[in-house]
């Protein structure tokens, strides 16, 4: 899974009314701009044959009134990206563009990156992939064991895995039958899962461990 940066961007111009835009300068039209030029990293910019990366703004504050151009706006978002090089990367490229574009206004964005949280690339380790993969078959059932292609969700447990090798696995909430599409996201206020799943993630966490112990598989 992928590295969660969450990145602020505050861009601040200078006051003024709305039918006078020529005496100061509007951040919120310098916002918009910084927003296209952000797009334009992950389609233009980067090597996304490598590994894709996103950015994305998920919310934005700026102005108390239709007629009065702010001083300041404020705009949040996520930075995701499959390799450890390419994050670093991304994050220059996401600094560079805003503070330029909102320089090219005689504006100022000042941004801020992984203050809240950043997570680094979850890797399964191969070896230990590998070894442990005839436990996860002989708990779950043939043939019920998947190898997922990389997503660009993110997970703290990265964390674990920079200090020793480790090993990520999902155990499916979702009620046997059902369409993935009419099964509710994580994230969406109408979640939820099959409780029916817990046996099958305690026996898996249990036979890991057990089996790990044990030396099975190496």
């Amino acid at each position: 899974m992928a590295s969660s940066d969450d990145l602020t961007i505050t861009v601040r111009g200078k006051q003024t009314h709305g039918a006078r835009p020529w005496a100061g300068i509007d951040p919120i039209a310098v916002s918009a701009q910084i927003i296209d030029g952000l797009q334009t990293i992950a389609s233009r910019q980067m090597d996304i044959s490598q590994a894709p990366v996103i950015v994305t703004i998920g919310k934005i504050e700026g102005g108390v009134r239709g007629n009065i151009i702010p001083d300041e706006v404020v705009m949040k978002g996520t930075l995701r990206a499959l390799d450890t090089g390419m994050q670093q990367e991304l994050h220059e490229r996401v600094r560079r563009t805003a503070e330029k574009i909102a320089e090219s206004a005689g504006a100022s964005a000042t941004v801020e990156i992984g203050a809240g949280h950043a997570y680094p690339v979850t890797f399964n380790d191969p070896k230990l992939t590998a070894r442990m993969l005839p436990t996860l078959s002989r708990v779950a059932g043939e043939g019920k064991v998947l190898d997922v292609p990389p997503m660009l969700g993110a997970e703290d447990f990265s964390f674990f895995q920079q200090q020793i090798p480790g090993l990520f696995v999902f155990i499916g909430g979702r009620t046997p039958g059902t369409p993935a599409d009419d099964w509710p996201a994580n994230h969406s206020p109408r979640f939820h899962l099959d409780e029916a799943m817990l046996p099958l993630g305690v026996r898996t966490l249990a036979n890991l461990a057990l089996d790990y112990a044990a030396g099975a598989g190496g």
